[in-house]
């Protein structure tokens, strides 16, 4: 029996990331209903959009699903209470101490799970209880590592670190990729890019056209200063090279980021302005495809590739 697909009860040990302005309830939902864990991503929700994303879900699918809470979101204890309330199986918790909110949590019957993106903090997090590890390497979209380390590095690091289980993410949007991480000590992948384009996702049309015309090299790790972000190169971009060539502060940096950037790009679809997070591995995606399709044909392509790497002798 897979470690994770007992633990959240699900049929895949496939996770779709709880990315902000991309992951609502639709997105959740068709991916547990194809045998996935579908996730929420509460990092844009007011805690009224929550409560009311989370009631779509339930009513949606009668699979487990999950939330992600960023733990440093300003709005981060009413959320938490309308998980409690809303009785939410599983949360996925990220950018802050995980020692915070997971005995809370788990005093309610949450399975908890934290992201990281180093051992260090993969050994605090098994220390504060929690359930299961996602480990993101430098290739993943949005916030990310400081120390740019890779997912083929990172993975398996951490599992010989801790004894919980795994999850690897960062670069993953294949059948290939996730066996190759299972190959690393993984017990499941959280795949967010491949998501974005889907019909379910609630990203902004534009925003998922972006993605599917995206090249190697199109994409960039940046304002590690502020929060480090992965970025399609865009005006917004230019500007903020230009600023990092003139030799710009921390507090000019973020005066320049400004609010709701994310929003404006993802959400709104501008293009030029906003801030397109997205993950390297989104080169290779070239349509705009159903949630399901998608983790059906991950799961036949890694059935496949553990199959033809079974079958080498050398």
């Amino acid at each position: 029996m897979n470690r994770i697909t007992s633990l959240f009860k699900v049929q895949y040990p496939i996770v779709q990331a709880g990315m902000i302005w991309c992951s609502g309830w639709e997105l959740a939902s068709a991916v547990s209903n194809a045998g996935g864990l579908g996730i929420i991503g509460s990092g844009s929700m007011y805690p009224d959009v929550l409560r009311l994303h989370i009631q779509k879900c339930k009513a949606a699918t009668n699979k487990p699903f999950a939330v992600n809470i960023p733990l440093l979101y300003p709005n981060i204890e009413e959320h938490v209470k309308i998980i409690i309330e809303e009785k939410v199986p599983i949360v996925f918790s990220s950018a802050g101490n995980p020692k915070t909110y997971t005995p809370i949590l788990k005093e309610h019957g949450i399975t908890v799970v934290h992201v990281v993106s180093n051992v260090k903090f993969a050994l605090k997090s098994e220390a504060a209880g929690v359930d299961a590890i996602v480990a993101e390497g430098f290739e993943a979209g949005g916030h990310n590592g400081r120390e740019e380390t890779t997912t083929l590095c990172l993975i398996p690091q951490v599992v010989d670190a801790v004894k919980i289980p795994v999850i690897a993410a960062g670069g993953i949007g294949s059948g290939r990729a996730m066996a190759a991480c299972f190959a690393l000590g993984a017990s499941a992948v959280q795949i967010g890019s491949r998501f974005v384009a889907t019909p379910e996702s609630s990203a902004h049309q534009n925003f998922k056209d972006a993605v599917i015309n995206t090249n190697e090299g199109d994409t960039v790790l940046t304002l590690k200063e502020v929060t480090p972000v992965r970025l399609i190169k865009n005006r917004f971009y230019s500007q903020l090279e230009s600023a990092y060539n003139a030799g710009a502060s921390k507090d000019e940096l973020q005066t320049l980021l400004g609010r709701g950037r994310a929003k404006k790009g993802m959400f709104e679809g501008d293009l030029d302005e906003g801030e397109l997070e997205i993950g390297q591995v989104s080169s290779t995606i070239k349509e705009l495809k159903p949630a399901g399709e998608i983790v059906e044909e991950i799961m036949e392509e890694f059935n496949s590739t553990i199959k033809r790497l079974t079958s080498l002798s050398i």
